[in-house]
């Protein structure tokens, strides 16, 4: 399988452990990452039209140390999937997506007409956190989880895409005692974090099982719990609906 994400940070988060998973589950995956931090789909959008040379590309969850533009990532391998995304701090409001969202799959859709399109839902800030109470304005995380819900959900029919659930995971993280899911409020942890939505990216994409995966090569260390919760996380979001009992 190989994979384009067309994204920021959140993804970076997202695929930094994918390809391990993979291949310790004997799987052949190439996983892209266009990156620019903070990226937003509109600034997607502005940098397909300039064709700017403006991502680090990352791969197999490694900078590479080239810079590309849009249309050199599209063209240059034949993908199977490709995911786009909101910034996060625009992910709760659909108004920020649009007319940048249609543009963008419909461009991805004309380059690469063989990918399945996907939109990497992004997730809600830390409890009590300055950026989600005082920017956003949000009394607790899971206000804002629902507004990301809602608006992806919107993107996904306007679009005919599916949704990657990386925020109902990282929800599910803090449901199930991982104290801290976040490194610093927004972003994923480098251990439990990644870890489990680069599982949620593994099942939705591959639809394999992941339970007795053995990848461990995290870049911080994470307990067999640790593990164990984040393979929680990632199946009740793979499989849907609201459970917010204990693991």
């Amino acid at each position: 399988m190989k994979i384009l994400a067309i994204g920021n940070s959140f993804s970076q988060d997202a695929t930094r452990y994918l390809h391990g998973i993979a291949r310790a589950d004997h799987q052949p995956m190439k996983v892209v990452n266009l990156f620019i931090g903070g990226c937003s789909l509109e600034r997607h959008y502005r940098n397909m039209m300039a064709k700017d040379r403006a991502y680090s590309m990352e791969l197999n969850g490694e900078a590479s140390g080239f810079m590309v533009s849009l249309d050199e990532a599209l063209y240059a391998d034949y993908y199977d999937v490709i995911t786009l995304q909101q910034v996060s701090q625009g992910a709760p409001f659909y108004k920020t997506y649009q007319p940048y969202l249609d543009e963008l799959a419909a461009y991805v859709r004309r380059a690469v007409p063989r990918a399945k399109l996907y939109l990497h839902q992004t997730w809600a800030y830390e409890e009590n956190s300055y950026r989600l109470c005082e920017e956003l304005k949000y009394a607790k995380t899971e206000d804002m989880m629902a507004a990301v819900r809602a608006s992806y959900a919107t993107a996904a029919a306007a679009v005919g895409a599916d949704i990657i659930p990386s925020g109902e995971t990282m929800l599910n993280l803090s449901r199930l005692g991982i104290e801290k899911p976040h490194r610093d409020t927004f972003h994923a942890s480098l251990g439990v974090g990644r870890y489990a939505l680069a599982l949620t990216w593994y099942g939705k994409l591959t639809g394999r099982d992941f339970s007795e995966n053995s990848f461990r090569d995290f870049d911080i260390p994470v307990s067999e719990d640790e593990v164990a919760i984040a393979k929680e996380a990632a199946r009740r979001a793979l499989r849907g609906g609201d459970e917010v009992g204990t693991f």
